[in-house]
């Protein structure tokens, strides 16, 4: 007898879609049996009565429990995996950020290794430099060696984790030695710097003014330099929360030209504009890069629909209104970060609805348009950005598919129920969302991690502590073996010893 069955739905993967039964044994898809089929007995049947069932998503870009500055996020592993759950994602990647120069990589690493203990899902990590010295290779190398093989630096933030063209370089090349893939975040400081303090001068410093402080073309240029430097050292790059289309449109034709580029954009790029900063409530809009303007958001939803866009991810930061409000006077000095992880799922798949209608059509769709169960090229094209890409691409093995062998992380929703955002209803650990009110959909109905059901008409079944680090493979040892991200594969170390079979089967026994 199976553990789970989730019976009768239209399983979707990013190659495609079928009516079929999922069976479910010890955490992982034991088979997938068509759905004309009987349906196999088990400890417990989910009827999923023809409605998407799709792999638990990948958010590779969350920031938990982050110090930048004198801010702390107020959030910890426990409350942002419940919200990951709660919101249809089943698989989180932090970053080991050095907090200062006391703090090293290889430290900031193994301070998140053991924050995320109390992970209800299952994590990942990247690392990060700041500055170079003799002893980073060495460190690169352990990071790699506990499974840690991708590495963020910031072009911007200068005094505290912007890295200098010297040490990304330096980096790059250590991550072609490892392996290893290079995360970046690309803004041409220097141009930021002078916008911003052209400015201050001026007395247009307050967050009304935060997009005239930050435009496109910082980071265009960025991408541009980091391109030329990844080109130089063959190392592969991503690109993480793109927000204009002209940056997207360098790496489509860095790829063209064979480099191994990547473009990864976030929620709000794609449903909110520069128009918010003139808002009653701007400070819930402080991110960096900021909104754009309506053109350039129409432009970019055209190359999240046709596929330029490789990944869609939260960059979850979850600072309060009290945070963001003590210095709305000056951007230099407030919090930048937006709380995304739960309302990933519906803000992009709405926002992917949108832009494929209005791909077809050449109208602009009315917000909050449902998608159609018959419109398959769009529901694997979320798929694909929402939970496969994120997992190939960051070569975590068992995630991102629905096939015998891979980890039993599910989502079963129906694309045509619509909700409306109620910040307060939220998870995740603050007291606004920068989506409150707006209606979505795409939200889950019923969530499976690890062959356990978290969420379902019940409501939130708490796992525990259950959640395990994911060691990753090479970059390049997953694109030229795709064999290496076979699920069936021994399970990897991590933070948690014990196997998925011996996670509890939380929630109601029969359905």
């Amino acid at each position: 007898m199976a553990d789970l069955v989730i019976a009768d739905g239209l399983v979707v993967n990013a190659s495609g879609a079928r009516r079929a039964h999922v069976v479910v044994e010890n955490g992982r898809i034991a088979a997938i049996l068509d759905a004309t089929e009987p349906v196999p007995a088990a400890d417990r049947v989910i009827n999923a009565d023809g409605r998407a069932v799709i792999p638990g998503g990948v958010d590779g870009h969350c920031h938990v429990a982050q110090v930048t500055g004198r801010y702390r996020t107020l959030d910890d592993f426990a409350i942002t995996s419940t919200a990951a759950l709660w919101g249809g994602t089943t698989t989180i990647v932090d970053f080991g950020i050095p907090r200062d120069d006391s703090e090293t990589p290889l430290q900031a690493a193994r301070n998140k290794l053991a924050l995320a203990k109390e992970s209800r899902c299952d994590v990942a990590l990247h690392g990060s430099v700041v500055s170079w010295d003799d002893t980073v290779p060495a460190q690169l190398e352990e990071l790699a060696a506990l499974g840690i093989r991708s590495v963020k630096m910031y072009m911007t933030n200068r005094g505290s984790t912007m890295a200098d063209n010297d040490t990304v370089l330096k980096v790059m090349k250590e991550m072609v030695r490892l392996d290893g893939l290079t995360y970046i975040h690309a803004e041409h400081d220097a141009m930021i710097v002078h916008c911003t303090r052209e400015h201050a001068e001026a007395d247009r410093i307050g967050i009304e003014h935060l997009h005239e402080t930050r435009p496109e073309l910082t980071e265009e240029a960025s991408v541009r330099e980091v391109l030329a430097m990844a080109e130089y050292t063959g190392a592969p790059v991503y690109f993480v929360h793109q927000s204009t289309p002209g940056a997207v449109d360098l790496v489509t034709d860095a790829r063209a030209r064979g480099l191994d580029a990547h473009s990864e954009t976030c929620p709000h790029y794609l449903v909110l504009d520069d128009g918010v900063y003139a808002s009653r409530f701007p400070e819930w809009f402080a991110c960096c890069p900021p909104m754009r303007s309506r053109k350039t958001v129409s432009a970019l939803r055209g190359r999240f629909a046709d596929g330029s866009i490789h990944t869609i991810s939260s960059d979850h930061s979850c600072y309060d209104l009290t945070q963001k409000r003590e210095r709305t006077d000056d951007i230099r000095q407030m919090p930048h970060g937006l709380p995304g992880v739960e309302t990933r799922m519906p803000v992009a798949f709405t926002a992917l609805s949108e832009a494929f209608l209005e791909s077809r059509t050449g109208v602009e769709t009315a917000p909050g348009t449902a998608a159609t169960m018959d419109n398959e090229a769009l529901l694997c094209r979320f798929v694909e950005m929402f939970s496969t890409a994120p997992a190939r691409i960051n070569a975590i093995p068992g995630k991102g598919v629905i096939a015998p062998g891979y980890d039993a992380d599910f989502v079963i929703f129906d694309p045509g129920e619509a909700r409306t955002v109620v910040a307060s209803s939220l998870h995740m650990g603050t007291d606004f969302s920068p989506f409150d009110g707006k209606v979505l959909h795409g939200w889950p109905q019923v969530v499976v991690a690890a062959g356990t059901v978290v969420l379902d008409e019940a409501g939130f079944h708490d796992p525990g502590p259950v959640g395990r680090f994911l060691s990753r493979l090479g970059y390049r040892e997953t694109a030229t073996h795709p064999g290496t991200m076979d699920a069936s594969a021994p399970l990897l170390p991590g933070l948690q010893a014990a196997a998925h079979s011996a996670r509890p089967n939380v929630g109601a026994k029969a359905k």
